[in-house]
Formats: structure tokens, sequence, C-alpha cells
């Protein structure tokens, strides 16, 4: 039985260029709203296991401007499996004080037996 955990981090455009009072709510990731990834069956085969960091350009109406791969789990396979998965899934955008706003967010998924 394999175990499989997803863990959530968040990068903004231009953090450093915030302001320290500055209100940022993060782009939220609604889980319930798409399946977790399934493992291709060549990388079971291959007993393939790894941390894939996938990165999300969320606009301001919450949907998904571009996805990439921010750091590969060492298998194409399983970095395609994550990313595609995890495209069809639906996101809250984040907000700086109050005002809903285009920004990054990087999910990354653990791939584990």
């Amino acid at each position: 039985m394999r175990v499989v955990f997803l863990i959530l981090s968040f990068c903004f455009t231009g953090f450093l260029s915030l302001q320290a009072n500055a209100a940022v709510v993060p782009p939220a990731i609604d889980s319930k709203s798409c399946d977790l990834p399934k493992y291709p069956k060549a990388s079971l085969i291959n007993e393939e296991t790894g941390t894939v960091t996938m990165a999300f350009l969320i606009g301001a109406d919450g949907k998904i401007v571009e996805s990439k791969i921010d750091t590969s789990s060492g298998s194409k396979s399983l970095d395609k499996a994550a990313l595609s998965a995890f495209t069809l899934c639906k996101f809250k955008a984040g907000s700086k004080d109050g005002k809903l706003e285009q920004m990054w967010v990087k999910v990354d998924y653990v791939w584990k037996f």
C-alpha cells in the first residue's frame, strides 16, 4: 500500500518588496476539487519515488495562468503525472490588503510507497 503526502508551500511574486504591514493571503488549493495523482505503471514497476515541487501562477479569478515543475522528483513520469493532476484542481485566489491579486503558489507532492 502506498502512502502519499501533499505539502503546500507558498511563494509570492515580489515577496521581498512587500511592506511589513501588508496583509497577504496566499492562493489556496481546494484539495476536494480534484483527485490525487495516480502512480504511473512504469514508475510503479521501477519503484520510483521522490518529491516534485510544482509552481502555479494563480490569477485574481482563481484560475491557473501558468504551471511548471519547479524541482523534479528525478522521474519525468512522476513529475508529469503530478502536474497533470494538479492542473485540474481549483484554487482560491490570493490577496494583498484585501485585494485579489495574481500570485505564485508552490505545491510539493511526495511519491512514496
